[in-house]
């Protein structure tokens, strides 16, 4: 029997223009919207529609954008379109998608995982400013070949694996000379090596500070159990039934590697065999590509994906 599970994108899905046309053809969308606007006391909903990307792609701005275009898709996908009447078992989110998991399952309520996500941007970017840092895509290589590329690296400064996204793609984040050094060393080995346009170093020793400050956020939110397994980027394995573990891997998320790749495979090892990824983009269809071919994952980030996807 079929299981199925929700895939939520994180930075770097965002796109002016996303959640336009939902918001023109669904109440719910537009109401989610505008609950947003009103608790970030500005109008997120026309970034999102009509950038500028400059703009919607700032730490601070694309990640509640990219939190609440999700969150309305998935409105939309479950009363409106192939979702309504289906069961959902589990969910995952890559890096700040982890947050609209979250809320999907439950633990977390719409105002607060607007606040939440405002404010991780926020206090990430204000990390990424303190010390020039940067993220560098490491591709065609094992694992085990980055660790030993960063240990070498680490001479010139910190850096770390951050992302281990699929088979032969892993992100490597730290100090820009290490970075620099880093992609050199993997050329050399035989990969190829691509810098990611970031503020920082994100899941790296380097938001230390911004994840003191997110713990003194989350202390003051309310987490309930989540009402299906969702996946825990830190530890690939689930989030715990307390809402003190939730906030311990949410925090530690920040200064630790996510394992993307290892997520998934959890849930394919659990009989999950059905995926939906839902908000903008297409990123989590190509890596699971990567992860395991046998599956599929129907992309939902637009109108009519969300009422037609079967």
């Amino acid at each position: 029997m079929a299981k199925t599970a929700l895939l939520f994108p994180g930075q770097g899905a965002q796109v002016a223009g996303m959640g336009r046309d939902v918001c023109e053809k669904f109440a719910r969308a537009r109401e989610l919207f505008d609950r947003a606007d009103r608790l970030l006391g500005f109008e997120i909903s026309k970034i999102c529609s009509q950038g500028p990307e400059e703009q919607l792609s700032a730490t601070d701005m694309s990640q509640p954008a990219i939190f609440v275009t999700s969150a309305a898709l998935l409105e939309v996908w479950r009363t409106e379109g192939a979702g309504r009447g289906l069961t959902v078992e589990g969910a995952a989110g890559l890096s700040l998608g982890e947050y609209t998991a979250l809320w999907a399952a439950g633990s977390l309520s719409f105002e607060d995982g607007v606040r939440l996500t405002r404010r991780r941007g926020q206090l990430m970017q204000a990390a990424s400013e303190a010390q020039p840092s940067t993220m560098v895509s490491l591709m065609g290589l094992e694992a085990e070949q980055v660790k030993k590329i960063c240990e070498q690296a680490s001479a010139l400064g910190i850096i770390s694996p951050a992302n281990f996204n699929c088979p032969g793609q892993i992100v490597v984040s730290g100090t820009k000379p290490a970075c620099a050094k880093a992609g050199e060393l993997a050329e050399a080995a035989g990969g190829r090596a691509v810098e990611l346009k970031v503020a920082g170093a994100f899941h790296s020793p380097l938001m230390a500070s911004a994840a003191e400050g997110l713990k003194a956020e989350l202390e003051r939110t309310k987490i309930t159990p989540p009402a299906i397994p969702v996946a825990a980027n830190v530890t690939g394995g689930y989030h715990p039934s307390d809402a003190a573990g939730t906030r311990a891997l949410l925090v530690q998320q920040l200064t630790r590697c996510t394992l993307w790749q290892q997520c998934v495979e959890r849930l394919i090892a659990d009989g999950f065999d059905r995926f939906y990824e839902i908000g903008p983009g297409r990123v989590l269809k190509g890596l699971m590509r990567k992860i395991d071919r046998r599956f599929d994952v129907v992309s939902v980030n637009d109108a009519d994906t969300a009422t037609g996807a079967l």
